[in-house]
């Protein structure tokens, strides 16, 4: 498979898992790696204006976040869920690439199914840099 064939069977995989776990609470899937970021989704009644590089740079933090927690008494780190004001982010790392998924408020088991859903897709899939 080409390069540009995978990534965009990587991102058709996560779309489709997100919006399956999610429904219309679904914002927005964004998908980053060390270098680049690359939003997947985004709910049309939300501002395209974001600043995902500003976004990106703090959610790579999550790559040296999933090796400090790794051997620990919890079990393997899984994901984060922040809350904000108007919704939540739900950051999944795995082998140097990442999601973050923006939602409205959810029942915390569908934030749980989320999670396992994007890093199932991760998992299968190789980093991709534009």
């Amino acid at each position: 498979m080409t390069p540009a064939n995978e990534e965009f069977e990587l991102d058709e995989e996560l779309l489709s898992v997100c919006r399956t776990a999610v429904g219309d609470e679904l914002r927005s899937i964004t998908y980053f790696t060390h270098e680049d970021v690359d939003q997947l989704y985004l709910r049309s009644d939300l501002d395209p204006d974001a600043n995902l590089e500003g976004f990106a740079e703090h959610e790579r933090l999550g790559f040296r976040s999933q090796e400090a927690y790794e051997n620990t008494e919890l079990g393997e780190y899984e994901a984060t869920i922040r809350m904000f004001e108007y919704g939540y982010l739900t950051r999944v790392v795995h082998d140097g690439h990442g999601v973050w998924v923006t939602t409205d408020d959810m029942s915390i088991d569908r934030f749980e199914e989320l999670s396992v859903a994007v890093r199932n897709v991760l998992s299968s899939f190789e980093a991709v840099d534009a």
